[in-house]
């Protein structure tokens, strides 16, 4: 009976045994039918813990902030501000200048900024002193012509003679003045005076007549004093204008922009020897339309600041801010119909260095042919909440700035009433007051981060503030 009962009792356990066995490997072949519903179930069970608090709210629980709400806040570490650049800015009320955008160009001023130098005499140049590109200086030596033109070897040549005549004529009145009186004398005194009196006209004509050739009242001065005619004369460099050396706060040099001529070439006079550019002071060119025409009197009237950015490529570089617009152009450009303005613009060298053959050599920091946007301010828009445009990131027919709270930031609806390619005004209804602190930089990346909090993808490109 014993050995019986053991027999069976083995033969349940290995029953029971088979039978695990095939609800385990039945379980494992259908476990993506029963396993979802499973989990969905032990998700929403009720936790005894809750339900002995049946009825309390734990909204206000899920963060130490007052006013937070966990679906549009988002935390960052020290670190991960720096990472998206973040830098904070604290809203205020102010003025907003609304401006409008205008192509420009720096262009150089007409009769000012270009000086041709020229041949005074004809002649072969013997010795050129600068290279093309280099700085020269007021008044320093440019070129040696040796004179080779004819009429003005023979005006030289009347003009000394006519001085050695006077000396002679001036020697014969010394001495006829100290023979003594006597009719005969006398008479010969006044001959000889009216003699002089003669060559003293001639040779200022003659003076006059070298003048107009090109020879300068220094150089007629030494023919005088050394009885010897002119064989060759130096070409200077020009000096500035007195309102053009007050406005050029450094060293006020030109640089060579041409220099066509060559060394031994036969030049005649008033022939190009070469074009220095005098680039401390330069314009910017703007170009408006017909309807903008209205708007720049106002701005040339009440003289408000104009705001100028180099464009390199499609970005805008090298602000210059507080220029005033100096004139206005008289026509419409018939072909294009653009209204043109012009501001002035201060120059100043961003590069001097000298070879070691001394030449020295200067670059501007702006040059005539760059492209420039202007912003000219049209209204002005007092108490208004300004932000930079990069505060704002928009989603949609939505707008949201991040407002700083404590240790996180919070997403808050705003409603923008203007925006241009800088700043943005944001409507003082309450949504953000004076005083708060906001993600002038990295809002964009805050939003992203929150996005990716949530578990929702978002359009890399939407919304972003350029």
């Amino acid at each position: 009976m014993n050995t019986l009962a053991k027999i069976s009792k083995q033969r349940w356990y290995a029953g029971a045994g088979l039978l695990a066995v095939a609800i385990v490997l039945a379980a494992a072949l259908t476990y993506k039918l029963w396993l979802p519903q499973a989990r969905s179930y032990f998700e929403h069970a009720p936790s005894p813990v809750a339900d002995s608090h049946a009825g309390h709210d734990h909204s206000a629980h899920n963060h130490a902030h007052p006013g937070h709400v966990e679906a549009s806040a988002i935390e960052f570490s020290v670190t991960g501000l720096k990472n998206i650049d973040f830098q904070p800015v604290t809203v205020a009320l102010s003025t907003f200048e609304r401006s409008i955008t205008l192509p420009a160009m720096v262009v150089e001023r007409p009769g000012h900024s270009q000086i041709y130098i020229a041949a005074p005499l004809t002649g072969v140049v013997t010795r050129i002193y600068p290279v093309e590109n280099a700085a020269v200086a007021p008044g320093t030596p440019m070129f040696d012509i040796r004179l080779t033109h004819e009429e003005l070897v023979s005006a030289q040549r009347s003009f000394l003679q006519t001085i050695e005549s006077l000396d002679v004529v001036q020697s014969e009145i010394a001495r006829l003045q100290t023979v003594g009186e006597g009719v005969i004398v006398g008479k010969r005194i006044i001959e000889q005076q009216y003699e002089q009196q003669k060559l003293e006209a001639s040779l200022r004509a003659e003076q006059q007549a070298l003048l107009l050739h090109g020879i300068t009242q220094e150089q007629l001065d030494a023919i005088k004093q050394s009885r010897h005619l002119l064989q060759s004369l130096t070409v200077y460099a020009p000096v500035h204008d007195h309102d053009d050396a007050v406005a050029c706060s450094q060293d006020h040099l030109f640089h060579v922009q041409k220099l066509p001529v060559k060394l031994g070439e036969q030049v005649n006079a008033g022939q190009l020897l070469c074009v220095v550019a005098d680039h401390c002071e330069l314009y910017i060119e703007g170009r408006a339309f017909e309807d903008d025409v209205m708007r720049l009197r106002e701005v040339a009237r009440e003289g408000r600041s104009i705001t100028a950015s180099v464009v390199v490529g499609r970005r805008q570089t090298d602000k210059i801010e507080g220029l005033k617009l100096m004139y206005l152009s008289d026509h419409v450009d018939p072909d294009t119909r653009a209204f043109r303005f012009y501001v002035s613009l201060p120059n100043q060298v961003s590069l001097d260095q000298v070879a070691e053959n001394g030449r020295r050599f200067i670059a501007w920091r702006f040059n005539p042919g760059q492209r420039m946007e202007l912003r000219v301010p049209v209204e002005l828009w007092p108490d208004r909440i300004v932000l930079p445009v990069s505060a704002i990131v928009e989603e949609g027919a939505e707008a949201f700035v991040y407002e700083r709270n404590g240790d996180h930031f919070d997403r808050v609806a705003v409603h923008v009433e203007y925006r241009d390619q800088v700043s943005a005004v944001i409507a003082n209804d309450g949504a953000i007051k004076r005083g708060d602190v906001v993600a002038a930089k990295g809002a964009y990346q805050m939003h992203l981060a929150l996005k990716n909090k949530a578990g929702g993808g978002v359009d890399p490109h939407a919304g972003h503030g350029h």
